[in-house]
């Protein structure tokens, strides 16, 4: 892709990968050996409320979180794995007061795109990325790029505290930053 704009208006920019829509939470199901469950995409009009209002929008998870339930979220690490500038973790956001599971998700961060006191943040596996975006003024953009509904398995029902198989909605996104970068890939996937 050409810019069209003068090279003083030129944003730096860089070829964008494809990933398959459930990245990077297959990379982590792969890694232990297992199967994703059932995922099947749905369009926006089918995900019933609450959960359109959480996950239909083109904002960050976190903040959207954190003022349906009123109180902050911090990080419960399930997993982790670094490649190279490569950030990936798999989590589970939960309250801070009640220590409720509000959403269980992998996400793969591109560290040199972050200032160093924000990549010291992300580090400390406390606080999602969401509010270490807003915590640090860093510009960004949510770009969506599909919803699904997930039948919970195992692993998913352990990381949110269900039982029975549930029927989940959840959705892959992408941050980008203002040279329109891709800071974080995100599979996000909220409990009933």
């Amino acid at each position: 892709m050409l810019d069209s704009r003068s090279n003083s208006e030129a944003r730096p920019f860089a070829a964008r990968a494809v990933y398959p829509e459930t990245y990077p939470l297959d990379e982590f199901y792969r890694e232990r050996g297992e199967a994703l469950p059932a995922i099947g995409r749905v369009q926006p009009a089918e995900i019933p409320e609450p959960y359109k209002s959480l996950l239909v929008h083109d904002g960050d998870m976190t903040s959207r979180l954190q003022s349906f339930h009123g109180e902050a979220i911090h990080i419960q690490l399930l997993a982790r794995h670094n490649h190279d500038n490569e950030y990936y973790r798999e989590v589970v956001l939960t309250l801070n007061g009640v220590k409720k599971p509000v959403e269980f998700g992998a996400i793969k961060i591109i560290l040199n795109l972050f200032p160093a006191p924000a990549r010291e943040e992300i580090l400390k596996e406390h606080r999602p990325l969401g509010q270490i975006l807003k915590d640090f003024n860093i510009d960004y953009s949510s770009r969506p790029k599909c919803y699904f509904t997930v039948t919970s398995d195992n692993f998913i029902n352990g990381a949110l505290k269900l039982t029975g198989t549930q029927s989940l909605y959840g959705r892959r996104n992408t941050l980008v930053d203002a040279w329109d970068r891709p800071l974080a890939e995100i599979v996000e996937i909220l409990p009933p």
